[in-house]
């Protein structure tokens, strides 16, 4: 074939192009955004265990622990008002991602990054300031409107800029990046915590204001996807970067084709009506489907409050912290497998794989807890052994996760949208994630207090029913190039039917176009 392309198995092309140093540079500082998410993630739960945050802004909080004597271990933390600090910040972000979708749209996807950097940073250091409830909720929105606007743009940016091959591998450092991140937080918080005169957690919440001036400045130095050039009518600029990410001169193919897509997309008025049709309905429905399933993991449950929940189980608070430090060190290096093997094995496989795991940690821990703490949760200390034993079968479930739902949760649906809906796909796939996070953050102390261990087995019920779906209705897209996806849906057993023939349309022409 001319132009560089040769036929896959998906039906669609494989393009020139190889791993150069340009797309490595400029996907790594892309990634950074991801420390902003994951620092919130790691840090929220660290100063809300902290007993001289608590005295401050949440006396009532601080008071239950007092009365450990009289108080259900799952009962502790119970308070509307604690989980408004952390769930606050995800509600924020949900709404500031419809906002981002014409921002990455109309002005590139480099400066939803960086105005997400900018709000982030001026929210950290209102928080690192607050001396009342009020400060540190405003602190909290602008964080959400910064983890908003990256995490809109960021999986976009990786998914555009990386060769098909190595797509899941670049896709994947945002993931690995919000597990640096949380795992800094926990470090921070373990060492916060032992200053003396009771202010570290202001240090804890205004050192956030480094990762989101790392985005803010690296957005800056980046350049815009070919994708974003050719959307926003800069065909030249988008060839002539599109032959520096791919390494080659040989880019006419790929080039193409990226600018009859981005011609059909111009036509798209109504990107927010035109993704209810028919024939978006596979996309659609991962977008909702797989952002929800990531969150009723029940991984944020352990994330969010890792020190908050070891020192419900018995832990004391060194201990809770280092435990949460111990999980953080886990997710980040477990990540590493997912982007070894996201490209060769496939998402598929990770998928379930993952959830297999995650479901057998989930029963043992559910069992460890309730054998040890009954229903009243009147048991108050637990034995280093048996405090170790729950604390790896978490590490276990952390892993699964991190190599399976944490960076496919987030590169799947990045991947899946053709050109003319991908800004609002990739919206409605960050609002449904930070919706559901956000009603994870609200509910869960209060879900704890109620459910008691059972917590576990519920979260475990839906590892079931997601792995079930994806077994049954997830294409493999691997190798994909992200304008010939439509392929893998027409193949589908179950969506081809939603696919119409002329919805082959682009890929019929370019493929003539191509022939020798």
């Amino acid at each position: 074939m001319a132009g560089g392309a040769a036929v896959n198995v998906s039906g669609g092309k494989e393009y020139s192009g190889k791993m150069t140093n340009f797309v490595f540079l400029t996907c790594l500082v892309a990634a950074t955004g991801g420390l902003i998410f994951g620092y919130d993630i790691g840090i929220s739960g660290g100063v809300t265990s902290m007993e001289s945050f608590l005295l401050k802004f949440f006396p009532s909080v601080y008071r239950l622990q007092e009365k450990s004597d009289s108080t259900s271990e799952y009962c502790k933390f119970n308070s509307e008002m604690l989980t408004l600090f952390t769930s606050s910040l995800y509600l924020a972000a949900l709404v500031a991602s419809f906002f981002a979708s014409t921002v990455t749209r109309v002005f590139g996807r480099k400066w939803s990054m960086f105005y997400g950097g900018l709000t982030f940073l001026v929210g950290a250091a209102l928080n690192g300031a607050a001396e009342n409830l009020l400060m540190l909720i405003l602190g909290r929105i602008l964080l959400g409107i910064g983890v908003g606007f990256a995490n809109q743009s960021v999986p976009l940016y990786l998914s555009e800029m990386a060769p098909a091959k190595l797509r899941g591998m670049l896709n994947i450092g945002f993931q690995l990046m919000i597990t640096i991140g949380i795992l800094a937080a926990n470090l921070i918080n373990y060492w916060t915590a032992q200053i003396k005169g009771g202010w570290g957690w202001r240090i804890s919440l205004v050192l956030a204001a480094v990762p989101g001036g790392i985005i803010a400045v690296g957005a800056l130095a980046l350049p815009d996807t070919p994708n974003s050039l050719i959307e926003r009518g800069h065909e030249e600029a988008a060839k002539a970067m599109l032959r520096k990410v791919r390494g080659t001169e040989e880019v006419e193919e790929e080039f193409r084709d990226l600018v009859i897509a981005s011609n059909d997309s111009r036509a798209v008025k109504h990107p927010w009506q035109n993704i209810l049709q028919r024939r978006y309905r596979p996309q659609l429905t991962m977008a909702v489907l797989i952002p929800f399933f990531q969150q009723v993991t029940g991984i944020n449950v352990i994330m969010f409050y890792a020190p908050v929940l070891f020192k419900t189980v018995g832990f004391g608070d060194q201990a809770a912290l280092m435990s949460s430090v111990i999980t953080g060190v886990v997710n980040m290096v477990a990540t590493f497998v997912s982007i070894i093997s996201v490209d060769k094995l496939g998402r598929r496989a990770l998928f379930l794989e993952g959830g297999v795991q995650m479901l057998i940690c989930q029963i043992i821990v559910g069992i460890l807890v309730g054998v040890k703490f009954g229903v009243t949760g009147a048991e108050t200390e637990l034995s280093k052994g048996y405090a170790a034993l729950v604390v790896f079968f978490i590490c276990l479930y952390v892993s699964a996760f991190a190599w399976s739902w944490g960076p496919l949760g987030w590169l799947v649906p990045s991947e899946i949208f053709p050109l003319e809906i991908r800004s609002a796909g990739q919206s409605i796939n960050v609002s449904v994630n930070m919706f559901f996070t956000f009603i994870i953050a609200q509910v869960f102390l209060n879900m704890l207090c109620h459910m008691k261990f059972g917590l576990f087995f519920f979260f475990g019920g839906w590892v079931i029913i997601m792995t079930t779906f994806i077994s049954f209705f997830l294409p493999e897209t691997k190798n994909v190039p992200i304008e010939e996806m439509v392929f893998v849906w027409k193949n589908h057993w179950f969506w081809g039917k939603f696919i119409p023939d002329e919805a082959l349309h682009i890929e019929s022409r370019t493929a003539i176009a191509a022939a020798p």
